[in-house]
């Protein structure tokens, strides 16, 4: 009986030395396995069908890491323009050594503004449909005006990135520098890719993001840059004229 009674005793004090360890081996304020896959209310997410970014896997074409891709700020909280202002007119270098400026387009009636860069997983998914964009409406009188709004620090955000970037991807359209990071304030571009649809009097017309599904352009819904110029064309305004942006936030010089 006392030997039964000392076994006991020693099960019991491994199973609390047991207890404590796992107790003490989460103690630097990081979420538990099982609560890394729960949302701040204690939900689980909703599984990747459900998702608003692109897939896991592969090369990394979904949201970047460290929070939602979804712009989060208003356009009165972005304090760039709003709809029915008055666009400035910019003079920005495009990849092949030229200056381009709105007024560069003569008798456009509108203009596709488009913030947009070499790296953003985003960006890069919506290459081919502002290709595509431009060669639709550019001959119409629409054309894909494209800015990179990143610090040059970045080396792949550079100047020379820029133009091999437009080589490899056969850009029709104007690819340029934001030098000085001073157009992409006025416009209130906070992500990439992050489009301005002006009018003909350079009127803001619609301000957003260019379709509701960013990883498949085949399950597209609401193409929204399409549907405001079609409303342009038969001299209505556009319903709607903002949706939120989806992309990388536009990284900022740091001096």
């Amino acid at each position: 009986m006392k030997r039964i009674s000392v076994l006991i005793a020693i099960i019991g004090l491994s199973a609390s030395v047991l207890v404590s360890c796992k107790n003490e081996g989460n103690t630097t304020g990081e979420p538990s396995a099982e609560n890394q896959h729960k949302d701040h209310k204690g939900e689980h997410p909703p599984l990747d069908g459900d998702r608003k970014g692109p897939p896991h896997g592969g090369d990394r074409k979904g949201p970047p890491k460290g929070g939602s891709p979804e712009q989060t700020k208003t356009l009165e909280e972005i304090g760039g323009y709003n709809i029915g202002d008055v666009a400035t007119d910019f003079n920005l270098k495009n990849v092949d050594g030229s200056m381009v400026s709105l007024a560069s387009f003569e008798n456009a009636k509108g203009y596709i503004v488009t913030f947009t860069c070499n790296e953003c997983p985003f960006s890069v998914l919506y290459e081919d449909r502002l290709i595509a964009l431009n060669n639709e409406y550019a001959p119409k009188g629409y054309p894909v005006i494209a800015i990179n709004p990143n610090s040059p620090e970045n080396e792949k955000e550079g100047y020379e990135a820029m133009q091999k970037r437009s080589e490899d991807k056969g850009f029709t359209f104007p690819y340029l520098v934001d030098e000085g990071q001073k157009i992409y304030p006025q416009y209130g571009a906070v992500r990439t890719p992050h489009v301005f649809l002006l009018d003909a009097e350079r009127k803001v017309q619609y301000i957003g993001t260019i379709d509701d599904n960013a990883k498949s352009p085949e399950d597209v819904k609401v193409n929204y840059v399409k549907d405001a110029i079609d409303a342009l064309e038969k001299g209505e305004q556009p319903n709607p004229n903002y949706t939120k942006a989806i992309g990388c936030p536009v990284k900022a010089s740091r001096a």
